[in-house]
């Protein structure tokens, strides 16, 4: 793996930690608190700089099936992090987000960890270099 594919590994994983602590803690308490935004906005940052890295690091094309799913989540998750910004910039931390604040930000996340778990079993069956896996069995044992 080249050095911009395992920094962009290691830097999703943690956009993956930034995003879940910000949904999570939005989901439980129907709040925009300071934690919410901290780690939404620093997951957007996270996830921009990764989809950079991983395109730089790839021999493929950027527009793959992989490349929309990731791309549309990460569309996905820009929106719902300039909708819980407006939220908080009109309403304030102390307002509950409206209910469709609420689903929208439960899918977008759910579509983004789709997208992150597709990627990583892409790699695992390297489908990214347009090879099949490799389940064969050596009979000459």
């Amino acid at each position: 793996m080249n050095i911009f594919l395992s920094y962009g590994t290691k830097i999703v994983i943690l956009a993956l930690i930034a995003y879940s602590i910000a949904i999570l803690t939005e989901q439980k308490t129907h709040r925009v608190s300071n934690r919410v935004l901290i780690f939404i906005t620093l997951g957007i940052i996270l996830d921009i700089t990764a989809t950079a890295f991983m395109i730089m690091g790839s021999g493929n094309t950027p527009f793959t099936l992989h490349g929309f799913i990731g791309y549309s989540s990460l569309g996905a998750m820009l929106v719902d992090t300039v909708f819980i910004w407006n939220h908080r910039l009109k309403s304030g931390a102390s307002e509950k987000v409206s209910k469709r604040l609420h689903l929208y930000s439960r899918y977008a996340y759910i579509w983004w960890v789709i997208a992150f778990i597709t990627g990583g079993l892409l790699v695992l069956f390297q489908f990214c270099d347009n090879k099949p896996p490799k389940f064969t069995y050596n009979w000459s044992r």
